[in-house]
């Protein structure tokens, strides 16, 4: 579907730059040789280079265009022609778009935008806040693609272009399906359908189509989406725009390709191919071909599907696509995987790999992030073509590649004192992580979750098919171990990433539970139920690896999570004599071996600091939040249990809590610095959509709103040993391939070695008992952060043996001494 997607989202961009940027193309005059070019024979040189890049654009030939808009920018800035100038940018912008090239791209729209505005020309002006949203999309930085949206919008329907208008509620329709907000995606693509009706434009009718016949595939209503699929055809036809037939074909056929009908669906491939080749439309010869190497491929037809993916490979390379060049390899890695020339699959994957991370340099933090999800399935397929071959240890370190690889990047800088690391980030190495192994005295354990395509009631779908498991002794020793997941799903009728929500939820966790207004806490648990999901997780992930753990409870083990295991307490797997995971092992976690490995830099790097250099909040004077966009801000509810617990805890280190309005934001930012240990005792806002939005709340007062947020923390410059934040769903976050984005990652760049963060909604009591046992352990008895953690989280299951919701919610990350 991403293919379909792309062409169709480049064919917008193109057709919405011409229409609202008109140029004149004057006919090149002759000129004597002894006289200097005026400007008009200049411009008319450069809007011919113009036009000539324009339609190398067209048909989808950017490697090819881009000279040309590059020499008509020349001779634009020479001669002062601004607008001729913008307009170039905007296509140098699509160019870089579509190479895989986005920040280049970024920095072209800007440039473009800025003109535009320098003019006055808010027409243009609208489509360079278009085509900055669509970039933000393509990264799926879904918040920033929104404002530009939103801002192109409001400018089309002050200026009155009604085209522009329609193009850009495609692009919030599109937005909102990746949002998975149906009912508004359709609402805008209707309203946009609508005004290219009223204004005649047929062709952009089709396209819009095209994109409804997108929504209800995404929805699974395929009769429906084929409808819209013909329609737009039907029209595209009448019009003769051979591009849009293409595009249309292509469409029906992915759809008769995933309900198998593949002899179907190979014919409309085809069809397909033959227009865009006839037209010369290069990207969508290489997305025809590489449409009908899949087809090859799920009826078991390897050579021609390794025919079709090499033809379409070429292209991607002559046209610059890097993004088509490396989902081009990955389906060849596939085919050879399925042929076993595994050799062949590795190096193949290998040169794939390369291609997705040339595309990351330059990128900021979050569009690392957001760049890295669409491109998991190639270090997955490696690290399944490396198994195969017995090359454990290798696909450990490719399963290393894979994740925190932005965290990793940021950490770096900052060991580094750079403000952000533009060299290549060395790759940990099986020798490293070994050495790491025994400078932590740890025992390592990495999880991989590993998804294949299967054909489930005749149509394809993306399942979850193994758990890899590796176990790094303190001696160095590396074990690999797998699971079967698909008896889950097969058998059982449940996904691996649904049985750890409904752990979660028999455990009495639910994000309703708690209402952070007036804290009630309502949690329905279901003992039985909660038993049966904790063994059963115990099953997959634990008594694989049973035989390889320490014996010493004190011994410490250290998961790194992936996917929705980032959201499972650990320690409250009960094996099948019911006996907890904490009463065995003492349990740290963090989001890749290199962070930890990192993170024991920063703890060698901190200044020294007094022992008294402790900042402890409790239910400061509570600021207002907006629960609901739209809704009326609300005062948070007080915590008395905090204010008790940051009391008790100031006792022990002999120091004084910070409460009430004493608790500002201002204040204890200004304090956090130069502490040791810091306890923040509150509310804790989670934000699982952009992630660094999730916040702490403080008392607010007139140089702040009170809220601490993680983008916030994430610019502090921290010396801090250790943090604790004593407040509901500290650990969550937005879920991705570079770990939780949140708290933890904010304070760690901030610059702490460890930090306790919280899985759920936590209870006041428990948490006040919990926290101040671990301080007692941690100050008076000198334990290690883990073992004193460890021992609160035992003394606290004593009196609540069945019930992990009380005892079980925090998680130490990052150091333990």
């Amino acid at each position: 579907m991403r293919l379909r997607r792309f062409g169709l989202i480049t064919i917008a961009t193109v057709i919405t730059t011409l229409c609202v940027s008109q140029i004149s193309f004057p006919t090149l005059i002759p000129v004597k040789p002894v006289l200097a070019q005026t400007a008009v024979s200049r411009k008319a040189e450069a809007d011919g280079l113009y036009e000539q890049g324009n339609q190398k654009t067209k048909i989808g030939q950017y490697k090819a265009a881009q000279p040309f808009f590059q020499q008509a920018l020349v001779i634009y800035r020479e001669i002062s022609d601004r607008q001729g100038e913008a307009l170039t940018l905007n296509y140098l912008a699509i160019v870089e778009r579509a190479q895989g090239k986005y920040q280049q791209a970024l920095n072209y729209y800007n440039q473009a935008l800025n003109i535009f505005r320098q003019l006055g020309d808010r027409t243009n002006e609208g489509t360079a806040l278009n085509n900055i949203g669509k970039v933000y999309e393509g990264l799926a930085q879904y918040p920033q693609a929104l404002e530009f949206y939103q801002q192109a919008l409001a400018i089309r329907k002050q200026v009155g272009d009604r085209s522009g208008e329609a193009y850009t509620l495609t692009e919030l329709g599109f937005l909102n399906i990746s949002l998975g907000q149906y009912p508004q995606a359709l609402d805008f693509l209707q309203q946009s359908l609508k005004i290219f009706r009223e204004i005649g434009a047929q062709r952009e009718e089709a396209l819009t189509l095209n994109s409804i016949g997108f929504y209800y595939r995404t929805i699974d209503e395929y009769p429906k989406a084929v409808e819209y699929y013909q329609q737009a055809f039907t029209i595209f036809k009448k019009l003769g725009v051979r591009s849009g037939e293409g595009t249309s074909l292509n469409n029906i056929g992915d759809f008769r390709r995933y309900q198998g009908e593949y002899s179907q669906a190979q014919e409309l491939f085809e069809q397909a191919l033959a227009i865009f080749k006839e037209i010369g439309n290069r990207l969508g010869e290489g997305v025809g071909l590489s449409n009908i190497g899949r087809v090859y491929y799920h009826q078991g037809q390897y050579n021609q599907s390794l025919k079709s993916f090499t033809e379409a490979l070429a292209i991607f390379k002559e046209i610059g696509d890097k993004v088509g060049e490396a989902r081009t390899l990955k389906y060849i890695g596939n085919v050879l995987y399925k042929t076993s020339k595994l050799a062949e699959a590795e190096k193949t994957l290998e040169n794939g790999m390369e291609v997705l991370e040339s595309l990351r340099p330059g990128l900021s933090d979050a569009n690392k992030i957001a760049i890295f999800e669409t491109q998991t399935e190639t270090y997955q397929l490696l690290q399944k073509v490396l198994t195969a071959q017995n090359k454990n240890n290798d696909a450990l370190e490719i399963s290393e590649r894979s994740r925190a690889r932005a965290f990793v990047e940021l950490l770096q800088a900052r060991l580094l004192n750079k403000s952000q690391s533009e060299d290549s980030i060395p790759k940990i190495t099986i020798k490293q992580i070994r050495q790491l192994a025994k400078i932590q005295n740890s025992t390592l354990i990495q999880y991989s979750i590993i998804n294949e395509e299967f054909k489930v009631a005749n149509k394809l779908q993306s399942k979850e098919s193994e758990l890899y498991i590796w176990v790094v002794k303190p001696t160095g020793e590396v074990i690999f171990r797998q699971t079967d997941l698909k008896p889950l799903w097969r058998k059982q009728n449940i996904s691996f990433k649904n049985l750890v929500s409904k752990t979660r939820e028999s455990l009495g966790l639910d994000d309703k539970s708690r209402s952070i207004i007036d804290v009630k806490i309502v949690n329905h648990i279901d003992e039985k139920l909660q038993k049966e999901n904790l063994q059963t997780l115990h099953q997959l992930l634990i008594q694989p690896i049973v035989d390889l753990l320490p014996s010493d409870p004190n011994q410490r083990v250290i998961f790194v999570p992936q996917g929705d295991l980032f959201l499972l307490p650990f320690p409250a797997l009960q094996d099948k004599n019911g006996k907890f995971l904490i009463e065995k092992h003492t349990i740290l976690t963090s989001p890749s071996i290199q962070v930890l490995e990192l993170t024991h830099q920063q703890k060698n790097q901190a200044k020294p600091t007094s022992i008294n250099d402790v900042v402890i909040v409790g239910n400061p004077t509570m600021p207002n939040f907006v629960t609901k966009i739209g809704d009326q801000p609300q005062k948070l509810a007080s915590l008395p249990g905090a204010k008790r617990e940051a009391e008790a805890i100031a006792s022990i280190f002999n120091t004084k809590a910070l409460t009430g309005d004493t608790a500002t934001e201002t204040a204890i930012k200004a304090k956090l610095p130069q502490a040791r240990i810091i306890h923040l005792a509150t509310h804790g806002l989670f934000d699982d959509f952009q992630g660094l939005q999730s916040s702490i709340a403080l008392a607010p007062s007139k140089q702040d709103d009170g809220l601490l947020t993680a983008e916030e923390i994430l610019n502090l410059k921290l010396n801090a040993d250790l943090v604790v934040l004593s407040a509901c769903n500290t650990g969550r976050g937005r879920i991705t391939g570079d770990g939780v984005i949140g708290f933890s990652r904010s304070l760690f760049i901030a610059g702490t070695s460890s930090a306790i963060v919280s899985l759920w909604s936590v209870p006041d009591s428990p948490t006040t008992e919990l926290m101040t046992e671990f301080y007692t352990n941690l100050n008076q008895k000198k334990l290690n952060k883990a073992q004193a953690l460890r021992q609160a989280m035992l003394k606290i299951k004593e009196q609540y043996p069945n019930k992990p919701l009380n005892w079980a919610a925090f998680t130490l990350i990052g150091e333990a001494e």
